[in-house]
């Protein structure tokens, strides 16, 4: 299989690829156009700030082409906010895959740490993603912003409040927590999306 992982000015791309070896797959981290079109799957992650890395993505022409993308692509992390319509993080206009807006975490009691950081389970989830999934199994978060529960919601945590833990729109999968950072639980997360037909 050809996989492909979004090389960009974002941190975490290194994790992601160690998770893929660690199901066998050599994937090629690249911002080559062509490359990136030909591939069977396509990777979107990150680690990094908002309005920066859209910017940097203007700039290479990879905007318009990870909207164009017509193969399965997973998002992770920052990659899920970018496919948002706006981020209030540096105030940044996105990819618009999703008619969604990504919000920073507002602390309503002292115990609430932004950024929420660690182990939560998952419920409601509906996407190809989580196929053999338990509600009881935890994945790893680190985040600072979230993205509402919404029509593309294909998985909440609640954490401050309910949010979209992952989102699914046609060929577009997308995961706020790091599958990569989740051990077993994360790389079945990793293998079912490498399994999605397209």
């Amino acid at each position: 299989m050809n996989v492909a992982i979004i090389k960009y000015n974002a941190g975490n791309i290194r994790s992601v690829d160690y998770a893929l070896k660690r199901l066998g797959v050599e994937a090629v981290i690249t911002a080559d156009k062509s490359v990136l079109r030909k591939a069977d799957k396509v990777i979107f992650p990150g680690v990094g700030e908002a309005a920066t890395t859209m910017n940097h993505l203007r700039k290479e022409g990879l905007d318009v082409l990870i909207k164009s993308l017509k193969q399965p692509v997973l998002g992770i992390c920052l990659g899920m906010q970018l496919m948002c319509r706006h981020s209030e993080e540096g105030d940044a206009d996105a990819l618009a895959i999703f008619d969604v807006d990504v919000k920073r975490f507002v602390p309503t009691k002292h115990e609430d740490k932004v950024p929420h950081m660690g182990w939560n389970t998952l419920r409601q989830t509906n996407s190809q993603l989580f196929k053999g999934f338990d509600q009881d199994e935890f994945v790893y978060f680190v985040h600072s912003f979230y993205v509402p529960l919404c029509s593309w919601t294909a998985a909440e945590t609640d954490y401050i409040q309910p949010f979209s833990a992952a989102l699914h729109k046609d060929n577009f999968y997308a995961t706020q927590f790091h599958p990569e950072k989740s051990g077993s639980v994360g790389e079945r997360i990793l293998q079912n999306f490498l399994n999605i037909q397209p």
